[in-house]
């Protein structure tokens, strides 16, 4: 089953490496993981999904709890969080094929960021399902190079799971 955790982490050298080898310690295969600042210059929020039954789940969660460098951890519910990912794709569009690539980047609301006579680099932003329904149809007319970005998720909503973590840290850190 897929899960999505979002993990508050402290800012520091080393964070990334502990997590994510303590996934693999454990033989699970991280389907997509993306790093970046929060709010807080000092805090890092690192969105990890994984395909792993509930339970051995919970149970690496209790082992990312004790690393030093987790603030926190909150797995987002289907429904209950917004998830985006970056593709960056690089479609075969000659002069005969040209304007069905970009009526196809019209429907999907991406854009256009490089042109070239035989090539178009395509911007499209999105859920895992419009994203792989985008990269659908245009493969027919060639995709020469493709690049994704790992999830990125937000909890719905005015909460912040910042909110109350970060009193521990800046009283600690």
């Amino acid at each position: 089953m897929r899960h999505t955790l979002s993990v508050l982490v402290e800012n520091t050298p080393g964070a990334l490496a502990r997590i994510s080898g303590l996934f693999a310690r454990r033989g699970f295969n991280i389907d997509s993981l993306a790093v970046g600042p929060t709010e807080h210059p000092d805090v890092s929020r690192m969105t990890i999904v994984v395909n792993v039954e509930a339970q051995a789940l919970e149970q690496v969660t209790k082992q990312l709890n004790k690393l030093v460098n987790v603030i926190k951890i909150v797995q987002l519910e289907p429904g209950a969080g917004v998830e985006r990912e970056l593709v960056l794709v690089k479609v075969r569009a000659d002069a005969v094929t040209r304007g069905q690539v970009l009526e196809t980047v019209q429907l999907f609301r991406a854009k256009v960021v490089d042109v070239d006579p035989e090539a178009v680099t395509i911007e499209v932003t999105g859920n895992p399902d419009k994203l792989a329904a985008m990269l659908r149809v245009l493969e027919p007319y060639g995709v020469r190079e493709l690049v994704q970005s790992g999830m990125v998720a937000i909890g719905r909503g005015g909460r912040s799971i910042t909110d109350r973590s970060l009193r521990t840290v800046t009283q600690t850190g």
